[in-house]
């Protein structure tokens, strides 16, 4: 059982547990993030810190990489939020994320959200990464797709370079998709295979299952993808994510994306489960 789930936590207590993980993602002593929230509705700013960091944010199911990782994903994907993804960008530095990590979710997403959201997130990131000091180890336009290698064969060959991902992450049933667009859309089924696992999925600079991660988090954001939903909690799972993490991940997105987007993830999450045996 988590802290979060003891009824006898004291709201003080959830106020002070709450405080000291915003802290971790602004890393400051004295957050000042939600003082103009605080100005017109200081309940607001007491229950994000309460609930979005005391009750959830320090949940012990994921890191707070991931955690971060999985935010900016699905804020990215959203759309509608960019002075919390810009928060979240700058937060994700501060609990260890690299540059190249962040830029790669955003890559990552024009796959599941478009270019536009894609763009549009990267924008914010490079308005978060002017305002701090750079890691010259850490940099983000440095070539991270083996996409860009000439020659033929399995790191030449874009389609069976994908087909070789996506049978990473989805085993056969992956293929089974591509295939049954054949007799109306085969091209796209090409596209798929080529840019999305091919040129994405390929990519260096974020692990397979921090990309999977950051997959279940824009498709459980947007709420508009179920079947691809199950595909990627289902590759989350085949490539050494956990249960517990797709639950805690659900838990995490009803503070970003809504209750009724987390309620659904679970759904999913609940008929792949049952597939893959208790």
């Amino acid at each position: 059982m988590t802290r979060a789930a003891d009824d006898s936590t004291a709201p003080d207590d959830r106020y002070a547990r709450g405080l000291a993980a915003l802290r971790l993602v602004t890393g400051t002593e004295h957050p000042t993030v939600l003082d103009p929230v605080a100005e017109i509705a200081p309940d607001l700013a007491r229950m994000t810190v309460e609930f979005g960091y005391g009750d959830i944010w320090s949940r012990p199911g994921l890191t707070p990489r991931q955690r971060q990782i999985a935010t900016i994903a699905a804020l990215a994907a959203l759309g509608n939020a960019a002075p919390q993804l810009r928060f979240h960008i700058g937060g994700a530095l501060n609990v260890g994320c690299t540059r190249r990590e962040i830029v790669e979710v955003f890559l990552h997403a024009t796959v599941y959200a478009g270019f536009p959201a894609a763009l549009n997130a990267l924008s914010a990131a490079r308005a978060v990464f002017a305002d701090r000091p750079a890691d010259p180890g850490d940099d983000p336009a440095r070539p991270g797709s083996r996409a860009a290698s000439p020659g033929t064969g399995a790191d030449g060959d874009r389609y069976h370079r994908g087909l070789d991902a996506l049978r990473a992450v989805d085993g056969p049933h992956g293929v089974d998709v591509v295939r049954s667009l054949d007799d109306i859309a085969p091209d796209l089924g090409r596209y798929l295979v080529e840019y999305v696992f091919g040129d994405i999925y390929a990519r260096e600079g974020l692990s397979l299952p921090l990309r999977e991660l950051a997959s279940v988090a824009m498709c459980t954001a947007l709420g508009t993808a179920a079947p691809q939903l199950r595909v990627h909690i289902r590759g989350f799972l085949n490539v050494g994510g956990s249960r517990e993490e797709i639950v805690e991940l659900m838990t995490q997105l009803a503070g970003y994306a809504g209750f009724p987007a987390a309620l659904n993830g679970i759904t999913a999450a609940r008929e792949i489960f049952a597939e893959s045996g208790a």
